[in-house]
């Protein structure tokens, strides 16, 4: 053996010790460490000939590179959906590196069967029906990415077809409609081969980003071929939702496959304030949620469920006698894309038991209070306009300038980001350049919306130009 790698092995206390040490230093910061920032690219090394060993890494990492993390995890990181990390799921995944399991059987191992419970933990959460089949996966792409995969699978079916067996022959195009798809559902629609050129932009409803039921059910009407319907529950821009429950009910009338994207917006299902947004949910074929954004878990984690469990498994299959052949038929490789596979569900597991329905509630709850208290600050100044109602935790808004730009956007954010007390992404939102805050971090308390509030009005724009052209976005 290595050396390095045998002193090492002797050493791995006090490696583990020391790994803790910069773990704590950083969660001892959190408050006040910069909430986003700016990295130049550094110049590459040539990997040496003889390492340095464990420690000494560790002590490279912490000189060179600790401080230029980006501090996603904290309070006030409002770009993107990024939940942080509970100190439970933390745990959890720190024993998830330690134990370094391949989670794909289903009795070699106790990991299948907890990621079996953190799934049924998870359904129950969501108000899924018992009947769904559920896994994890790395994310809310490849969740997409998975329950699309099953999709087409059903499409070829409707068609007298196996797709996983012939492949795309059918030169009759699969039509996906929606009326805002993510930008996930396109790479998913990409990597599947039926094209992103598949989508069929269905209306949205005015001053929404939900899709009009009924120009949905003409397209329905008027196409002869079984089709793949995205629905949204929690759109990036506004969390809007559409109405699942009709959607729902018009496959009575039509043929075609009902996927729900709801990456974070099935959050919404932990409070009963805002589990009507979800009304129909259980109509759905197949089902997206990801987890390291309102579950509070570190990347990456995300499940997918669908009710259609023989057509997963026609498209995962693996036959290989070193998996087991025939035996290994109701393993998890044999339903995900994934044949090797991070024990990803344990920091999930971990948190619903720590904290159980009640605090999630609670997490989902306060984010969403000051979500709305963020949106009556915009609302009520003349320097800001919220461009849409705020309905779950993501505050759209942008400035009340007469020569608003993307360009404007961007330069106010980059000096908000500079700042280093909060952070935001740009957005366009019905053509006008504007700003996302989402609010889905467990440590966020209305300091927080105070701090955010306060950088936002200090580092906005001058001159103060004509308020006039935008000022009819705030009709609503």
């Amino acid at each position: 053996m290595d050396n390095k790698l045998l002193n090492d092995k002797k050493k791995i206390i006090r490696i583990l010790d020391k790994t803790k040490e910069i773990a704590a230093r950083y969660f001892m910061r959190q408050d006040s460490l910069p909430a986003g920032i700016q990295v130049n690219d550094i110049a590459l090394e040539n990997l040496p000939h003889a390492g340095i060993g464990a420690e000494a890494a560790l002590e490279f990492f912490e000189d060179n590179f600790a401080d230029k993390i980006t501090n996603s995890a904290g309070s006030r990181y409002f770009g993107f959906v990024v939940g942080g990390s509970t100190p439970a799921s933390v745990a959890g995944d720190w024993l998830v590196s330690a134990y370094d399991q391949n989670p794909f059987g289903s009795n070699n191992s106790i990991a299948p069967q907890i990621e079996r419970q953190a799934i049924h933990f998870l359904k129950q959460l969501f108000g899924l029906d018992d009947e769904y089949f559920g896994a994890f996966v790395t994310g809310a792409t490849m969740s997409n990415f998975t329950n699309l995969a099953v999709a087409r699978q059903w499409i070829g079916e409707q068609r007298g077809i196996d797709f996983s067996w012939e492949g795309l022959t059918d030169t009759t195009p699969v039509k996906v409609l929606s009326a805002s798809p993510h930008i996930s559902i396109y790479k998913a629609l990409s990597m599947l081969g039926i094209g992103k050129k598949s989508v069929v932009k269905i209306k949205m409803l005015p001053d929404r980003e939900a899709i009009d039921v009924w120009d949905l059910e003409r397209h329905l009407q008027q196409v002869n071929e079984p089709v793949i319907v995205v629905a949204n529950a929690g759109t990036v821009d506004t969390v809007d939702f559409d109405n699942l429950n009709v959607i729902g009910k018009l496959k009575n009338k039509y043929r075609f496959w009902m996927h729900v994207d709801a990456a974070f917006g099935g959050f919404a299902a932990c409070s009963e304030k805002y589990a009507h947004y979800l009304d129909g949910i259980n109509y759905a074929d197949s089902v997206t949620v990801d987890a390291h954004k309102w579950l509070n878990v570190p990347y990456d984690s995300g499940m997918q469920f669908t009710r259609h469990k023989n057509l997963q498994k026609k498209v995962f299959q693996n036959q290989a006698v070193y998996l087991g052949g025939d035996k290994a038929g109701n393993d998890i490789l044999n339903y995900t894309p994934e044949n090797s596979r991070r024990f990803r569900a344990l920091p999930a597991w971990f948190t619903l038991i720590a904290y159980g329905r009640d605090g999630y509630r609670e997490i989902i709850e306060r984010n969403c209070e000051l979500a709305q208290k963020l949106g009556e600050k915009i609302k009520a100044s003349e320097e800001f306009l919220l461009l849409a109602p705020v309905r779950l935790n993501v505050v759209c808004f942008t400035l009340n300038r007469k020569d608003l730009s993307v360009e404007m956007i961007q330069s106010f954010l980059d000096r908000i980001r500079d700042d280093g007390k909060v952070y935001f992404t740009p957005t366009v939102y019905k053509e006008i350049p504007g700003i996302r805050a989402a609010i889905s971090n467990w440590q966020t308390l209305e300091k927080d919306i105070e701090i955010a509030f306060e950088v936002l009005s200090r580092l906005i724009p001058s001159p103060q130009l004509p308020q006039e052209d935008l000022k009819a976005v705030k009709a609503f």
